[in-house]
């Protein structure tokens, strides 16, 4: 063991100022070494550093400088390597390995929003919707990242959520709980929390129950988002007065009434309308093939084309360079609200009465094929771009019905026509 030298006082050593190392006593090995400064002009270095010997091998090891460590706190991780150095563990190489521990432990650490940030670039690209992308990223910047933004995925609890979905917000200028007044916006909040944080547990970022899953968790915890709000489902046009709107519709020569038009027509959903390219269209076979990208399901789909359909595409103009069947007057694709601004004027026009909504539409060939032909559910639901059966029989059912299909949409656009 070192020799213990006479225990200096902060005073005493302060007023050491010859280079090189001074031991200053209580506790063997304690040195201060002062250095000439690289900097002219700047007063000498002054650090503290042990010296000691650990299996026949002598060492020295740095305690920090004077200006950051007092001398008490010197002397007292002197005391703590020396316990260290009765067991037999070299100290210097004990720091060094904790040092590289934290190194490590902190590069596996990622924040919630630095997890979500990450998922939503691989992950988001592949959402058809633009303004689902917008919104995945608004909602998680308004209700999570204020409360778990800046904490480690690895340390997100059951409160932490809870802290989320039952938060104060306003609605319409009433203040009350995010759950409870903007059920729809907290579910989806919670889903993408559950999506983050399964991608931070494959990532090694977290580990154990995800805290925001709904199932046998949060379920116990919060009332289920259907016993709070009913859904409110997209108002539909009786299909009886579908045929006097559209003779009306067919007088506008607007690029919206034509697409809405299509629209009634083929019974898909408005965002494959708007997408629409020729290049989807085959002239030939009478066919409209709707890519998954176009899609809700994310799967192809067939649309036969009937004499009204072919001849309301014949009748649209062919722009050079323009693969877009229905294209805004700015050359981009027309806006679902292009399409619902349409319905309304000419609703506040007098030109119909009832209510009825563009996406609607599809509600009312569905409630026209069941009331008034013989043609069956799986059929008509085909028709209107909706999964039939379960997963075993969507396996082993591969036709999608086309023409049997073909027969449900000519008979849908005559009635169109005659009523």
């Amino acid at each position: 063991m070192a020799r213990v030298a006479r225990t200096l006082s902060a005073k005493a050593i302060a007023g050491l100022t010859k280079f090189g190392h001074h031991a200053v006593g209580g506790v063997p090995g304690l040195y201060i070494q002062i250095t000439e400064s690289t900097q002219s002009q700047s007063p000498p270095s002054r650090s503290w550093s042990l010296r000691y010997s650990i299996c026949g091998k002598r060492k020295n090891m740095g305690l920090g400088g004077c200006n950051k460590v007092s001398l008490s706190n010197a002397r007292k991780a002197a005391r703590d390597a020396h316990e260290l150095i009765a067991k037999g563990i070299d100290p210097a190489a004990e720091r060094k390995a904790a040092k590289a521990k934290a190194t490590t432990t902190k590069a596996s650490q990622k924040t919630f929003k630095e997890c979500a940030e990450a998922y939503m670039l691989t992950h988001l690209k592949t959402h058809r919707s633009t303004k689902h992308q917008k919104q995945w990223r608004s909602t998680l910047e308004q209700y999570a990242y204020p409360i778990i933004g800046k904490t480690f995925a690895a340390d997100i609890t059951t409160r932490e959520i809870l802290s989320i979905l039952q938060q104060k917000t306003t609605k319409s200028g009433q203040i009350g709980v995010f759950w409870d007044i903007k059920t729809e916006t907290a579910t989806r909040v919670r889903e993408r929390i559950e999506s983050v944080l399964s991608y931070a547990k494959v990532a090694g970022y977290c580990s154990g129950e995800n805290p925001a899953r709904w199932k046998n968790h949060l379920a116990t915890l919060l009332p289920a988002p259907s016993k709070i709000q009913s859904v409110k489902r997209q108002p539909a046009m009786p299909y009886f007065k579908c045929g006097v709107f559209l003779e009306k519709l067919r007088l506008k020569e607007a690029i919206g009434a034509k697409a809405l038009e299509f629209l009634i027509l083929t019974g898909v959903r408005s965002r494959c309308v708007r997408l629409a390219e020729w290049e989807e269209v085959d002239l030939l076979k009478n066919i409209w093939v709707i890519p998954p990208l176009h899609t809700k399901a994310g799967k192809e789909h067939r649309v036969p084309l009937v004499p009204q359909t072919l001849h309301l595409l014949n009748s649209l103009p062919r722009i050079a360079g323009e693969n877009t069947i229905f294209p805004s007057p700015r050359g981009s694709n027309i806006s679902d609200s292009t399409l619902s601004k349409l319905m309304r004027e000419m609703r506040n026009n007098g030109e119909f009465s009832s209510l009825g909504v563009p996406h609607g539409f599809r509600s009312s060939l569905r409630d026209w094929a069941a009331e008034l032909t013989n043609y069956p559910e799986e059929l008509r639901k085909v028709a209107t771009m909706h999964t039939v059966g379960d997963a075993v029989q969507q396996a082993y059912q591969r036709t999608d019905l086309l023409e049997k299909r073909r027969d449900l949409m000519k008979d849908w656009a005559t009635y169109l026509d005659n009523a």
